[in-house]
């Protein structure tokens, strides 16, 4: 999927600039490892040599999440959730299921990403979930389908931007 056609995520200036950090981090960890393996390659045999393995491994995943969060924080938006009328992307939403009023939850719809920025469960846009009640308004009743395969009803009671 190239940047144009990746989905639109939003995030706060806050949970930006927490992720922008994390990727400033392991840019500038690079020299770091790379000297660690360097370090382990001069051991000895490569083929017998866990350390050596083992930082070439914290590498690859390093690299990969450099990876991500360049293109994540590429195709991010940035700024306050837009008040709406309907739930959108950034919504801290309640619901209550199957027409149990006392059985509700209240989560953050949004990229995984922003999880470490709240206490809030976060589903993500693309969820079943989130998907059902992208567009409800206050008061609307959808259903969809769990990935167990069973229907589950929902409510929305209310929805509002995301502060965090």
């Amino acid at each position: 999927m190239s940047s144009s056609e990746a989905p639109k995520t939003w995030l706060s200036q806050d949970a930006y600039d927490r992720l922008q950090a994390e990727l400033d981090e392991l840019i500038a960890g690079r020299p770091a490892i790379a000297a660690e393996i360097n370090a382990r390659r001069e051991e000895g045999d490569l083929r017998e040599n866990g350390g050596y393995h083992a930082a070439r491994e914290e590498q690859s995943r390093q690299e990969g999440r450099i990876l991500y969060l360049k293109e994540f924080l590429r195709n991010a938006e940035v700024g306050e959730a837009q008040t709406a009328n309907e739930v959108t992307p950034g919504s801290v939403v309640t619901i209550y299921f199957d027409d149990d009023q006392s059985d509700t939850e209240t989560f953050l719809l949004g990229s995984r990403e922003i999880a470490s920025t709240t206490d809030l469960t976060v589903y993500s846009p693309e969820s079943a979930l989130g998907t059902a009640i992208l567009g409800a308004s206050e008061g609307q009743t959808v259903t969809y389908t769990a990935p167990s395969g069973s229907d589950i009803k929902v409510t929305v009671v209310k929805f509002g931007p995301f502060e965090g």
